[in-house]
């Protein structure tokens, strides 16, 4: 008898269990949000975003949420305007490299400066000791909050031409994308081109630029090798992505809402950064005409070695070129904060004064 009431009891509890969730997805308010996201080529946005907000959102609510959601390059946005566009309004939530946002706050690059990690589990338990950093100038300054971190492969150097080497560097016109870029390309002598992810095809092509700088996998994917004969493995950062979300719509969500979505975007950023890192295999197989290739393009580059005496190069050019400088920008509290941080998990001290 005992053990019958035992059996019924539990299975009452298993399956009051089961339909807990379902039930508090139901009781979501029936929600409906406009989305921009991440460049469309990119394996972020393909793989992680893309699913995230055609599907899961909506399958995880049971219905309750869903979105409309774009890429930034198919709603012809600069993307360095993305956390102002956000600010007012004109997206509920948005994917963005947050390093592209520097040129509005300084701290908005501090877990990516060029080449302080180049190792992807460091990128990201850096950006996690800045989490609350990066948050705190969202909501301030930007009427925004932070919901995740993401990453893509690293970021190297694709050139049109043969190169042997750092040294070859010098005097050649690379497309950057972020202020630290450009401190560590003038520190070799080049110059340094800013330019939108979605102009460099074109302009490699038309020789506007020499070579360009983006992730292993995400030049793959929009078509890089077709323009570009060689790849310099040398990392200069992540281009580390976040999601976020206009503070005054977050606001307006009840606390159950807030809840799924927090939960939801949990979920996200870990999927982001295993993407990451399948993604950083991949490439070294795709780009150089190997199996197993699955996520990019089977291509044919010509890979430049990079000799352990330009590792030295690389390590003090990120030291001065790159941590100065931002240090610099940035001021000395900020400087100061990030030692306590970023700087902790890394083993890097930038300068307050």
């Amino acid at each position: 008898m005992r053990i019958h009431a035992l059996v019924v009891a539990t299975a009452s509890a298993l399956f009051a269990a089961a339909v807990a969730a379902p039930s508090a997805a139901q009781s979501l308010p029936k929600t409906h949000v406009k989305v921009v996201g991440l460049n469309s080529p990119t394996v972020a946005s393909m793989l992680d975003e893309k699913p995230f907000w055609a599907d899961t959102i909506a399958k995880a609510s049971n219905g309750a949420v869903s979105a409309d959601y774009t890429p930034q390059d198919q709603m012809g946005i600069d993307d360095k305007t993305m956390l102002r566009l956000l600010k007012l309004g004109v997206m509920d939530f948005a994917g963005m490299d947050i390093s592209k946002m520097a040129g509005d706050d300084p701290r908005f690059e501090g877990c990516d400066l060029a080449g302080i990690s180049l190792d992807i589990k460091k990128a990201r338990a850096a950006c996690d000791a800045y989490r609350a950093v990066i948050d705190r100038q969202m909501q301030t300054n930007w009427n925004t909050k932070l919901l995740a971190f993401g990453t893509n492969p690293p970021q190297v150097f694709w050139c049109r031409s043969a190169l042997g080497g750092l040294a070859d560097l010098k005097g050649k016109k690379v497309r950057v994308f972020n202020n630290t870029m450009r401190d560590f390309l003038e520190g070799v002598g080049a110059t340094a081109v800013n330019m939108a992810f979605a102009e460099v095809v074109p302009a490699l092509n038309n020789g506007v630029v020499d070579c360009a700088v983006t992730g292993t996998l995400s030049g793959n994917t929009a078509n890089w090798p077709e323009v570009a004969t060689h790849l310099y493995p040398m990392y200069l950062g992540w281009s580390i992505n976040v999601q976020a979300v206009n503070l005054t719509t977050w606001k307006r969500f009840s606390p159950e809402l807030q809840a799924y979505f927090t939960d939801q975007f949990k979920k996200f950023e870990d999927k982001m950064w295993a993407t990451g890192e399948a993604a950083l295999k991949d490439a070294e197989n795709c780009n150089f005409n190997k199996q197993p290739c699955t996520m990019g393009k089977l291509a044919k580059m010509s890979l430049v070695e990079v000799k352990p005496a330009e590792m030295d190069t690389h390590k003090k050019l990120m030291e001065t070129a790159v941590l100065k400088n931002w240090a610099k920008r940035c001021g000395a509290a900020c400087a100061t904060e990030w030692n306590n941080t970023v700087g902790k998990v890394l083993g890097l001290t930038a300068p307050t004064s």
